[in-house]
């Protein structure tokens, strides 16, 4: 699977809300920052993206830059071993 593969699909997603999914466990800090926002990035405007994350570093590092870039994030879920967010890309002004 190449990394542009790991972009695709919604297969494991837990929420029917979502239009994508992302599975970032195990990625280190800052990686996992910028995969979730080149992945929104190559969403539609007002598109939902599913993020799972590990507990520590990333889950208290990545929504706080998403908000500063101008993301919203929808929901946070402790979900025991891992955190999903469900983030949302601005739509267009």
């Amino acid at each position: 699977m190449t990394s542009a593969d790991s972009y695709q699909g919604t297969d494991n997603s837990t929420s029917n809300l979502a239009d994508a999914h992302l599975d970032l466990r195990g990625t280190p800090c800052p990686i996992n920052f910028v995969r979730t926002k080149l992945r929104l990035e190559q969403m539609p405007a007002g598109s939902l993206l599913e993020v799972w994350l590990d507990p520590g570093e990333p889950i208290e590092q990545v929504p706080n830059s998403l908000i500063m870039e101008g993301y919203q994030l929808e929901n946070i879920d402790d979900r025991q071993d891992y955190f999903c967010l469900l983030v949302r890309r601005p739509a267009k002004s």
